[in-house]
């Protein structure tokens, strides 16, 4: 028993030779397991484009819905099976099985043969490896953060789990800055065909490291002691869930701490990159970066946070986090807005739209795997709308009567897909096309790119975009190309039925002549002032993420905790977390106002602060080594 107090005992004195390679190998390990779980969101274009665009719709939709349950909806499993497992045989062992799983699931990804040549067997073998993914990563965190706290000294758990903390954060910090490296060296043409697969492969390298630090630590003091006195538990799933003493703990942590961390969480580092990216149309490299630049200063306040709350306690930091989130989402997210695409924020506090629609026309669009088809009238024009961040109004039209969306003068008629029919495609062009143009005239940022027209739809092309002011007998006689049948069938140019029997084509280049992108213009895009909103984001993150491993460590005995603990964190975070992005987007499309869906974490936030404040304890001070 030496040994034990050595490790974890009570006095707090300077951190040992074994308690920083606990702490290492723990975050290592974690940030390695994080690190693969973020690959999969971020690279996942190109695994969508290997795997699943050789299916038809229907059939991809299935996968991208399994996909993306496996990445979050399965997670508190992993909870449930790891935590039982950490509980009956230990710590150690655990979680060195997950980091195993974890990185073969990752590495296999990289060598996993595209549709094109297993066929249906390659998106099969990608679910299974996700759902891999998600089991290991529900048992990781709880592994991780028992292990440290069970071997952090009395008054120092908050500082030495917070260690921890930042391994989420990291892990997202080093896979921007390996998938950014990787695309600056290759090239996008070769980091979209084959250099995706890289970041998977090069977590083989930290497989090894880790597995290597994790054989050599020990068990944690705590469950050492649980078991040579015989205090171990035989059914920790029952135990935990199943008796209202501890289950009542379980229901707290969830609502009193997780769920309201857990959105604030997601809107500070994954919602913030998609706002950019998505709403404001920020470049995706630029938008990275950005974010890479707030992890990495932000990311040290974990530490400090974790630290603090050694000395004032874990609830007063993470119910401040809450309230400061909640006061300050929408001037902040609104300053991103400034910084980050000022001319879509002038002509937002200008031009309106607005959608006339019948009544029951418009849907809510919940819409998380980005595959879900709107069709009717209304939801086609907010839909549009929203993609393109601009605000507008619905008022009530006449029974059975097609949309309408008005944009300062201009007045588009919009259409129903199903009763399109076969022409609901070029319906659908035309409609977006007369909408980008209103858009475009009022001052939105919008730039038209070049298009390419073969020979046999140059004379419609010229008829259909009189604003281009074209002459046919002029465009024929500039600069073009020529390609082959299977070339324009390849390109879209034209479809396999109008390039039969066609052996060449000139195909014309007509400038601004394409399609309609809303951008950010780089020169206006402000980087000090976006990357300080993100920091102060970030921060927030810290405030609520910092002293939570601590708390959730100490809320559950010692023969329950890993499961106890992983369960209500991995729903909270899994579910609640997990669905932000989808259903902020979709709030925002139902209101036709980009900010209204930062309405989802401040209410969950406020629930929690409200529950937190009035019934979650404050646990600095219990000695874990003491609870049973």
């Amino acid at each position: 028993m030496a040994n034990v107090a050595a490790v974890g005992g009570a006095k707090a004195g300077p951190m040992t030779a074994e308690q920083k390679k606990v702490i290492f190998a723990s975050s290592l390990g974690t940030i390695f397991e994080w690190y693969d779980f973020y690959l999969y969101g971020s690279l996942a274009v190109y695994i969508g484009a290997t795997f699943f665009s050789q299916y038809p719709e229907t059939t991809r939709n299935i996968f991208a819905l399994l996909a993306f349950a496996a990445g979050f909806l399965v997670r508190p499993f992993g909870a449930l099976v790891f935590g039982r497992l950490g509980d009956l045989v230990g710590r150690k062992y655990t979680f060195l099985v997950t980091i195993v799983i974890m990185g073969l699931s990752t590495f296999l990804v990289g060598i996993l043969p595209g549709a094109a040549s297993i066929g249906i067997a390659a998106p099969i073998l990608l679910i299974a490896l996700r759902m891999l993914q998600g089991l290991a990563l529900g048992g990781e965190y709880g592994g991780a953060a028992t292990y440290v706290a069970e071997h952090a000294p009395q008054g120092k758990r908050g500082y030495f789990t917070s260690w921890i903390q930042t391994t989420a954060t990291l892990g997202l910090f080093l896979s921007l800055v390996v998938i950014v490296t990787v695309q600056m060296l290759l090239g996008k043409e070769a980091f979209a065909a084959w250099g995706w697969r890289i970041p998977f492969l090069l977590s083989c390298i930290l497989l090894g490291v880790s597995v290597w630090i994790r054989l050599k630590m020990n068990e944690s003091p705590a469950f050492k002691k649980m078991k040579e006195e015989g205090k171990g538990s035989k059914a920790p799933l029952t135990e935990a869930f199943g008796q209202w003493r501890n289950a009542k703990i379980a229901l707290l942590a969830l609502f009193g701490a997780v769920v309201g961390q857990a959105v604030v969480w997601y809107s500070g580092q994954f919602y913030a990159l998609f706002f950019l990216q998505n709403i404001l149309k920020v470049d995706g490299q630029s938008a990275n970066i950005m974010v890479a630049c707030s992890l990495l200063i932000g990311t040290g306040f974990f530490v400090f946070f974790g630290w603090l709350s050694d000395k004032i306690g874990r609830k007063p930091i993470i119910m401040a986090g809450l309230l400061l989130a909640m006061v300050t989402y929408f001037p902040l997210f609104k300053a991103l807005t400034w910084a980050g695409n000022p001319a879509l924020a002038e002509a937002q506090q200008t031009i309106r739209a607005t959608v006339t629609a019948a009544p029951g026309d418009c849907k809510f669009q919940f819409n998380p795997t980005g595959t879900a088809k709107f069709t009717t009238s209304c939801d086609i024009a907010t839909s549009f709308l929203t993609r393109n961040s601009v605000p507008y109004d619905v008022v009530p039209g006449a029974a059975g009567s097609a949309a309408t969306v008005k944009i300062g003068e201009a007045t588009i008629t919009g259409y129903d897909a199903i009763a399109a029919g076969d022409k609901a495609k070029a319906t659908g062009a035309a409609f977006e096309k007369q909408i980008n143009m209103a858009l475009h005239d009022s001052g939105y940022p919008l730039v038209r790119g070049a298009a390419k027209v073969p020979e046999s739809k140059l004379d419609g092309f010229v008829a259909a975009n009189p604003e281009l002011a074209l002459d046919a007998t002029a465009v024929r006689g500039d600069d073009k190309a020529s390609m082959t049948g299977e070339q324009l069938v390849a390109a879209k140019l034209l479809t396999a039925e109008e390039a039969a029997g066609v052996t060449e084509m000139p195909v014309y280049t007509i400038d601004k002549g394409g399609a309609f992108t809303m951008v950010a213009d780089p020169a206006r895009v402000n980087w000090i002032t976006i990357i300080a909103v993100l920091t102060v984001l970030v921060i927030y993150v810290t405030m609520v993420y910092g002293p939570i491993a601590a708390l959730l460590v100490e809320l559950f005995p010692t023969r329950i905790r890993y499961t106890g603990m992983s369960l209500p964190y991995h729903i909270g975070n899994g579910w609640f977390g997990g669905l932000l992005p989808a259903t902020a987007f979709a709030m925002s499309a139902a209101q036709g106002d980009i900010y209204y869906g930062l309405w989802y974490p401040i209410v969950f936030a406020g629930i929690t602060l409200v529950i937190g404040m009035l019934f979650l304890p404050e646990t600095k001070d219990r000695d874990i080594h003491a609870m049973e």
